[in-house]
């Protein structure tokens, strides 16, 4: 029976294409070309929202795309506000808050790692964060696009997804806590078990 790794499925392949999708975004902001960099965001948007989708629907979940998806949301978000931090000084608060999540999050996901533990998933309100990440970043570009200069919208809208970054790192936490002084099974991570059964599983298919 022909062996078929589940890693190469849909779900990872659009979270790899977001990653992908970093670079021409980068060039053409720094260039300027703010049409086609709010393009290639909103492309990276649509496979945010898709890969999730399509796991759920066929039932294409891994570990690998758990670890995966959190991944290219961290780069592209820390792209994105690196890009805006860099043209509008006054924005650097917030790439400080976001790159405090962030690492933040990197950390537990290491530590719980380092313990043998499987680190947490997207979770809605992180997920909402990144929409609007999304969402103010492209309004903020739009309004360069039109000569629109409105720096108090530009505030709020970035104001409002600091919040939603700060309060999804304050819920992250306390479920890193949590699984650090969990002893449920669930919660334990065995890369050779999860290879050995996912091998099974894909024999039995």
């Amino acid at each position: 029976m022909t062996y078929h790794n589940k890693n190469l499925n849909i779900p990872n392949a659009l979270t790899v294409l977001r990653m992908i999708l970093i670079i021409p975004f980068v060039i053409f902001y720094v260039n300027k070309q703010y049409i086609p960099a709010v393009v290639v965001l909103i492309i990276s948007g649509i496979t945010d929202a898709l890969d999730g989708f399509v796991a759920r629907h066929f039932n294409q979940f891994t570990e690998l795309g758990k670890m995966l998806d959190p991944l290219s949301d961290k780069l592209t978000q820390g792209s994105v506000a690196l890009c805006l931090a860099i043209q509008y000084p006054i924005l650097l608060p917030f790439f400080l808050v976001f790159i405090i999540k962030e690492v933040g999050m990197v950390i537990a996901a290491l530590v719980l790692i380092k313990k043998r533990k499987k680190p947490c998933g997207s979770k809605w309100y992180g997920k909402i964060a990144t929409i609007l990440f999304y969402i103010s970043f492209v309004t903020i570009v739009a309004m360069r696009i039109w000569n629109i200069d409105n720096m108090t919208l530009t505030v709020v809208l970035l104001s409002i997804t600091a919040f939603f970054m700060i309060y999804a790192l304050i819920r992250y936490f306390v479920i890193f806590l949590s699984i650090l002084r969990s002893d449920d099974p669930e919660n334990h991570l065995d890369i050779n078990e999860v290879m050995d059964k996912q091998i099974t599983s894909d024999r039995k298919d």
